[in-house]
């Protein structure tokens, strides 16, 4: 996974916050296909369909402001994101995405230079990201090579069983 190609579907401003994201007064459950269902349902209602493919959304700055609400990027990333690019994240935001699994790449200037239907590659070990619609290529800092191994295995706690089995396999090898 050291790079993805994919369509930007969906497109949002600065300062969205995990409230709207996931509204409090609408959240009846913390599963994530049931999350996703509401994902962005005041500012757009069609977000779900519009990512159900899989693709990337592209925002301004500070995205996920607000409370450290996780069921904020679990929805994000149920109803179908592959990554997120912003101007700049919410530290509490950028953090939950890793844990979940999902890249969250901070980008100067890619909201005023991509629209929704671009086509784009993103480099993740390169730090570039390529709209083959526009012709231009936008650099990022890349994701670390420990947060980038976390996203590839499915996030935190995938991460963190896996290490777990590998050490109680080897204490088993040792004891035998």
């Amino acid at each position: 996974m050291n790079t993805y190609r994919g369509k930007v579907l969906s497109k949002f401003g600065d300062n969205i916050s995990t409230d709207d994201m996931t509204s409090a007064k609408y959240i009846t459950s913390h599963e994530p296909q049931e999350v996703a269902k509401i994902c962005m349902r005041d500012i757009d209602p069609d977000f779900p369909a519009k990512m159900a493919p899989g693709g990337v959304l592209v925002a301004g700055k500070n995205f996920g402001c607000g409370s450290s609400r996780e069921t904020a990027t679990i929805a994000v990333k149920a109803a179908g994101t592959q990554v997120v690019i912003a101007e700049s994240f919410a530290r509490i935001f950028y953090r939950n995405g890793f844990n979940i699994g999902l890249p969250c790449i901070e980008c100067p200037g890619i909201h005023d230079a991509t629209d929704v239907g671009d086509e784009i590659e993103i480099l993740y070990s390169e730090g570039k990201i390529i709209n083959h619609t526009k012709g231009t290529t936008h650099e990022f800092i890349p994701i670390p090579e420990s947060l980038f191994h976390q996203i590839e295995v499915g996030g935190l706690f995938p991460l963190i069983k896996a290490k777990l089995e590998e050490r109680n396999k080897a204490k088993r090898e040792l004891e035998e």
